[in-house]
């Protein structure tokens, strides 16, 4: 009694939107779990790359070994000789947490947000995809952080601490703050990463299916052609931060700091080693990338269309 006929439309509205809202947690649930298994299964066959490349950035500071000197044979070699073959997988407990956390928000949370931005559409523009990607790679890097400070100790080690003796020395010297080390640079690294990495990608995908001759315009040659571009554009973007956020990350807890944040470890770097320094390691930082990239997006693809969802 007493509804009027604009009362009945708000009710209606309002009662229409209530099964689309409750929809959307568990589509990113899945879109989340979706990618953090996409993830996890990539990084167990990527990860021995991830450990020379952190051997190479890391080269001459502190009390490490100069592998840059090596070059990347002499440093798979040394390592092999000196450490075993299993010391390529150093480190890759706290990769495995750093993917279910960090890559499930950043390729999981890509679709929503690119809705979200009205970035959806066949012709949205490439910024508003690279904010929607460089959003979600914010916030999934603010998650993932700690796993990444534990990861890129263990595979810098040539001692082998393991991740729970790594995670008591980095709390006992700096407490929870230690683990949060190189924020600054983690978030920027994974704006621009993974604003590169899904714009690119989406981009790359609608441009060769509209233009690439058949079978490369549809399924997995028509995905693993749009990740192998996008990953070598993010290799390019990403490098001078991926070598920061690794100096900033690996510092020794109980000496001096060598580097203080993002805009000094850039300065630093670019005026003692010279500005090409910035992209040392790119070769087996590209050798992860394009594989990463490539296998990340065809099992995420695979899964959610399992899942019944888009991946983008």
């Amino acid at each position: 009694p007493g509804w009027t006929s604009e009362g009945l439309r708000e009710f209606k509205r309002h009662s229409s939107l209530q099964p689309r809202i409750g929809a959307m947690a568990p589509s990113i649930l899945t879109n989340l779990g979706c990618a953090g298994g996409a993830a996890v299964i990539t990084v167990t066959f990527i990860h021995p790359i991830d450990t020379v490349k952190t051997r190479l950035q890391v080269s001459g500071t502190g009390n490490a070994r100069n592998y840059a000197e090596l070059g990347l044979a002499g440093t798979c070699s040394t390592i092999a000789k000196e450490e075993g073959i299993a010391a390529f997988w150093k480190g890759i407990p706290a990769a495995w947490m750093r993917e279910a956390s960090y890559t499930s928000f950043r390729l999981g949370l890509y679709a929503p947000l690119k809705k979200a931005f009205g970035a959806d559409k066949p012709d949205s523009p490439f910024i508003m995809k690279f904010a929607a990607g460089g959003a979600s790679g914010g916030l999934g890097s603010i998650v993932g952080n700690p796993f990444d400070i534990l990861k890129t100790k263990m595979m810098a080690s040539e001692t082998g601490l393991g991740l729970g003796a790594t995670a008591s020395s980095i709390y006992s010297n700096q407490g929870l703050i230690g683990f949060y080390k190189g924020i600054d640079a983690n978030i920027m690294r994974a704006i621009v990463n993974n604003g590169t990495k899904m714009a690119c990608y989406d981009q790359s995908k609608s441009l060769i299916k509209n233009n690439a001759p058949a079978p490369l315009n549809e399924g997995v040659p028509l995905q693993a052609l749009a990740s192998f571009v996008a990953g070598f554009f993010m290799t390019c973007t990403v490098a001078p931060f991926d070598i920061c956020r690794t100096r900033l990350m690996n510092q020794p807890a109980d000496k001096p700091k060598i580097y203080f944040n993002l805009f000094d470890t850039f300065a630093k770097i670019a005026t003692q080693e010279g500005p090409l320094a910035l992209w040392r390691g790119f070769i087996p930082m590209w050798a992860r990338i394009a594989p990463t990239t490539t296998l990340q997006l065809l099992f995420f693809e695979k899964f959610t269309k399992l899942a019944g969802i888009s991946a983008t």
